[in-house]
Parts: structure tokens; sequence; C-alpha cells
């Protein structure tokens, strides 16, 4: 294994089925594979790294998430190419979900940033970068 590498990344949601019903496509598009699945959550993984999304407690749920508050701004992904983050960013737009920064899209990140940037349910932002950026 090698040193430093992230192992994986758990994150609390505020409505499991939602978020399985969002980031299921999105992962497996991006190469991973269902790891597991109980009643509170789902995982999926790719190589030796994998995502996690737990049913956040009812006692919890009283301040939504905010990328802003101290905690985790978002999640960047690689794309294959730019031609990937472009076929990605038509199948959002297909599933009716947001493309943040439409005015600057897809050089949000910058001039040689070529990117899509949008939301989960729980608005977490979420990143599709292409590899030469």
């Amino acid at each position: 294994m090698t040193k430093g590498l992230l192992h994986h990344i758990e994150i609390y949601v505020s409505d499991i089925k939602r978020t399985i019903h969002f980031w299921s496509w999105f992962l497996e598009e991006l190469g991973y594979t269902p790891f597991q699945d109980w009643e509170k959550g789902r995982s999926w993984k790719i190589g030796d790294t994998y995502i996690v999304f737990v049913q956040a407690e009812e006692r919890f749920l009283d301040v939504p998430y905010h990328r802003c508050r101290v905690g985790l701004n978002h999640l960047a992904f690689y794309a294959s190419s730019r031609q990937h983050v472009d076929e990605m960013t038509n199948k959002l737009k297909d599933r009716g979900l947001n493309i943040l920064y439409p005015n600057q899209h897809p050089f949000a990140g910058g001039k040689n940033h070529y990117a899509v940037y949008f939301e989960d349910p729980d608005r977490i932002k979420v990143e599709l970068v292409a590899p030469d950026s």
C-alpha cells in the first residue's frame, strides 16, 4: 500500500435514499463499483479507496450542511479528459442537476482548469476536472 494514499471518506447525509440515487450513477460512470450496502449506508470503491455515505441520525439533522462552514468544502474527481467533462456535464443537465458557475463553465476554476461543478442533494459541491488542468 502507498503511504499517505487516501483509504476512505465517510460522509453523513440527510436522506440516504436520495443520496444513493444521486451518487450511484456518477461514481459508477467514473469506474467506482458498489462496495458495501446496509440499511443506513452505502459505499463505492475504486482501487483501494472507497467513499461511504451514511444516514445521519434525526437528532443531527437540525442544522443542514453548508460548504462555507468549518469542514468539507467539496469533493473533486478526475475525469479521463476534457471530452469526458463535457459528456458528464451533459448527463448532469439531462438529470436536471444545476451546474454551478454557469457563466464561467468550464473554466470556473481558472483559465487552465477545465472542470464542471455541481451539488449533491445535501448541497455538497462536487467537481469533475480534466487531468490536464
